[in-house]
């Protein structure tokens, strides 16, 4: 069983926790940690997508995050991306290597495989900026079902309304890398 830290808005652990269907089932606060793995190809900026599995249990087989992931009680966010990116796609990421690029909020209520998903987090959003090889990436078949490269440009119109649903990358997090990325130019 997995638990994580009930938060409050700002993302601090108030002492409590919850298990992790209990969370989802309830809508209480928690926190994720969400790592964008870019690159600059061509002088377009890039971002590897991942496909979640069609097993996942919200928005399966759909193109999200790089990597992305709950943070377990009694974890640090930083600690938690470095594991999902390790876990996910098989990369060997230090403290020095993920940039803090800001946090976002997630609140919604949508139906999966006939049982409602009530997600309010606190996301906590990494950039990862080395040199990464999708094609020798070691993904995590449960969640990963493939990776992909997108121009940001591209991403950025197929994620305004009516969004084009082969994607399910949250638009918040997506600004939050969009604006680290054009504050480095």
């Amino acid at each position: 069983m997995e638990f994580f830290d009930i938060v409050d808005e700002k993302g601090i652990p108030t002492g409590e926790t919850i298990e992790r269907t209990q969370a989802h089932k309830k809508g209480v606060r928690h926190r994720t940690a969400h790592i964008w793995i870019v690159r600059e190809q061509n002088g377009k900026a890039q971002l590897l997508l991942q496909k979640r599995s069609a097993e996942k249990d919200s928005f399966p087989g759909r193109f999200d995050t790089s990597s992305a992931g709950h943070i377990q009680a009694g974890d640090e966010p930083e600690e938690s991306a470095i594991r999902e990116l390790h876990e996910e796609l098989g990369i060997q990421a230090s403290k020095e290597e993920l940039q803090f690029a800001g946090c976002f909020d997630i609140q919604y209520e949508k139906e999966f495989h006939g049982k409602m998903f009530r997600d309010n987090e606190v996301a906590f959003v990494y950039m990862y900026t080395k040199p990464v090889d999708a094609a020798k990436l070691i993904l995590q078949k449960e969640e990963v079902e493939s990776v992909e490269w997108f121009d940001m440009e591209e991403l950025d119109t197929a994620l305004q309304p009516p969004r084009d649903q082969r994607f399910c990358v949250p638009m918040e997090g997506f600004q939050i890398a969009k604006q680290w990325l054009e504050s480095r130019k």
